[in-house]
């Protein structure tokens, strides 16, 4: 009998048909998370333009492939089954520039376009060094730029979604498509694109003074290192925090109050810094993870009554159902 997996692998094949571009079949994926552990895609695409992902687009719409976009793996688990489609990362240099528009006559505000696959950790830098303010609420952070805007990442400090002014996308025959703000529908870890590929976005930064810019970046940064496992394999927080119409506390306190700091299933473990990080010691599985999550998920429903959903994305055929 032939599996589901091996009928993608034969359309994942004729995608390629003309097209020049670095691919690999049976790529591991899961060691490119920062959780390092888990499976692999079916096939692992490098598309060196906008043009190429546009091709890949139409071709898998064409022919029933799913699609996944991979960026810095910093919120993400693939599951030890691993993916059956095409995953496509955009870390070819189109897709890492970050231009600046000319500044408007008497502004004070700038615009600043960064590609999808630009690191969030050097866009902040670099616009910290320039005295461009806005971005800084996300030091500590670790994405990619298209990564950061998909989920609409931020923290007690702000989100990325407060200072993007328009995200630059294809959808899912390969065309172009501009979100503007109140498009976008930014919301908390959430944001209203559907659209498979986002290329970059712009931002609306406001210009200040750089030394007392990157004060502030240093600032935050040290307060997550002091507060969060930043130095073990995690994908950042587990949990979104539970509406503020059904509780004030946050998913970590929630956690801690049920007594779960140091709970360990195989090698994944409960942070003992942040309840809300489930780390991954060596050795450990995503299935290890994945146990936990639903485990923790029990006991605060358990002790609370308050269902946690999930803030890490899971890939994988075993992790449709983590309940």
């Amino acid at each position: 009998m032939v599996s589901n997996a091996d009928v993608i692998r034969r359309r994942i094949e004729s995608l390629f048909a003309g097209l020049t571009l670095p691919h690999d079949f049976d790529a591991p994926i899961g060691p490119l998370t920062w959780y390092g552990t888990g499976g692999a895609a079916s096939c692992l695409a490098h598309p060196t333009g906008p043009e190429q992902v546009a091709a890949l687009l139409r071709r898998c719409a064409d022919s029933d492939v799913p699609v996944y976009v991979l960026g810095s793996g910093a919120n993400l688990l693939v599951a030890d089954t691993g993916v059956t489609g095409l995953v496509i990362q955009l870390d070819a240099p189109a897709f890492n520039n970050i231009e600046y528009a000319p500044a408007t006559s008497g502004g004070e505000q700038r615009h600043i376009i960064a590609g999808a696959g630009v690191d969030l950790a050097k866009l902040i830098m670099t616009t910290a060094r320039d005295g461009l303010a806005g971005l800084e609420p996300l030091a500590g952070i670790p994405a990619s730029v298209g990564g950061a805007i998909h989920m609409n990442c931020g923290g007690k400090y702000g989100d990325i979604g407060s200072v993007t002014a328009a995200v630059h996308c294809l959808d899912r025959l390969g065309q172009p498509v501009h979100r503007s703000h109140t498009q976008a529908g930014f919301a908390y870890r959430h944001t209203d694109i559907a659209e498979p590929i986002i290329l970059g976005a712009t931002f609306t930064l406001t210009e200040t003074d750089p030394v007392k810019l990157r004060d502030r970046v240093k600032e935050i940064f040290a307060y997550k290192k002091s507060t969060q496992p930043l130095a073990e394999h995690s994908a950042g927080c587990t949990f979104k925090n539970p509406p503020k119409s059904i509780t004030a506390k946050g998913a970590g306190q929630l956690i801690d109050e049920a007594g779960l700091k140091g709970l360990r299933l195989g090698g994944a473990e409960v942070s003992h810094r942040h309840a809300n990080f489930l780390v991954l010691h060596p050795g450990g599985s995503a299935d290890d993870v994945l146990r936990l999550i639903r485990a923790v998920r029990f006991k605060v429903v358990e002790t609370t009554g308050i269902e946690l959903e999930t803030e890490i994305a899971v890939w994988g055929e075993s992790d449709l159902v983590i309940w």
